[in-house]
């Protein structure tokens, strides 16, 4: 009897704690948005996995010398994972769509607006005694708005390591969650007429060009922003392995061995950090609604850049590609390119919106530059 009564009392069920039961059920809805709805899978199915280890009593996999913990510590707190993925994110992409239509840069650089209207807005309401946010916390906040998982990471890292967990949670959630909230906010801000609008082929682009881009954007913006060098050097040196067409071996290394295995270590850190403990606090679910509100507001941000450059350009721009313009790639180009296919069956915007996109990615690391220069 005594056997059976100490077996009880070490049994998960009999610690677990209702915070903890609430997190394994949000853990098993990130399971089924990543296996059923198929909405970047590749991050909720880690995540989700993550927070389930970590949410069950008695496993210590996320704490102490767990591995989870211990992958926490060396590739997100050392801000390592975020510089692989964005050198992986580099050799990735093509840079052709932003190079044939480099009016499409403003649509990604509108996109960021929701960073800085986030960081001001939380630090108004810390002045009202809602939130107690400081200029740094606020920052890495508001950083959530790019879309951009390992850009938040990397800022998070940089200027309030305390939130990390929770910064690096709500971005990979809402990267993730695209799909479902960004449509609403695209339809709300166009008409039928403008999501139907059908854009000139692009141009093809040399293979000077896509040599050269790299190499001057990151000479041109570090030598400037010296602060965004890292993740914008790891950004090119990417995209130069996959262009040049002589390191073909490293390039197929970073786009698939490389990006993945780090991926997996990463979403499963981030899932870590779903502890009720630390998760189902104040603080925690402030930042949430913030990073929320940040996306957004630069999903909004983009739609109108795109409205008003569809008036004032000579060519058609259907304003739902700067819905495109936050970082999360290429999901968000997905999106669009769906929203216009629902309005317009012949209407293919996806090469189109990818060079709001990609602009995305760089207007992301351009502002968490900014953020820890002024800031940090």
């Amino acid at each position: 009897m005594e056997l059976i009564e100490q077996i009880w009392t070490g049994s998960g069920i009999y610690q677990i704690s209702g915070g903890q039961a609430a997190m394994l059920g949000i853990s098993l809805l990130l399971l089924y948005f990543g296996i059923v709805k198929k909405f970047e899978p590749l991050l909720l199915v880690t995540i989700g996995f993550g927070g389930l280890l970590s949410n069950i009593p008695g496993v210590e996999i996320a704490t102490g010398s767990g591995l989870l913990h211990l992958t926490y510590v060396v590739g997100i707190e050392t801000g390592a994972f975020p510089l692989i993925i964005f050198m992986g994110v580099g050799a990735l992409t093509d840079f052709g769509p932003l190079l044939a239509n480099p009016k499409t840069l403003f649509l990604g650089a509108a996109a960021q607006f929701g960073i800085f209207s986030t960081l001001l807005g939380a630090l108004a309401l810390t002045e009202l005694g809602l939130m107690n946010f400081t200029l740094q916390e606020a920052s890495a906040i508001g950083i959530i708005g790019g879309a951009d998982g390992p850009t938040a990471i990397y800022v998070a890292g940089m200027l309030a390591p305390h939130l990390l967990g929770a910064i690096a949670v709500a971005a990979y959630s809402y990267m993730a969650l695209v799909p479902l909230i960004q449509p609403p906010i695209m339809k709300l801000l166009t008409t039928e007429d403008e999501r139907k609008i059908e854009m000139t082929q692009l141009r093809e682009v040399s293979k000077a060009e896509r040599i050269a881009f790299p190499l001057l954007l990151l000479l041109l913006v570090a030598l400037v922003l010296p602060s965004a060098a890292p993740l914008l050097g790891m950004l090119c040196f990417g995209n130069l392995m996959r262009e040049c067409g002589v390191v073909n071996r490293l390039s197929d290394t970073t786009q698939n061995a490389l990006i993945n295995i780090v991926t997996i270590f990463l979403g499963l850190s981030v899932g870590s950090k779903l502890q009720a403990e630390q998760f189902l606090n104040w603080s925690t679910l402030s930042i949430l609604l913030l990073g929320m509100v940040a996306f957004a507001i630069g999903t909004a941000s983009g739609v109108i850049m795109g409205k008003i450059m569809n008036k004032i350009s000579a060519s058609p721009i259907n304003p739902l590609i700067g819905a495109a313009g936050v970082s999360a790639v290429p999901m968000a180009a997905r999106v669009a390119n769906k929203v216009g296919l629902e309005a317009n069956p012949q209407n293919i915007l996806l090469m189109h919106a990818m060079g709001p996109n990609v602009a995305g990615v760089i207007g992301s690391a351009v502002a968490a530059g900014i953020m820890i220069m002024f800031v940090s």
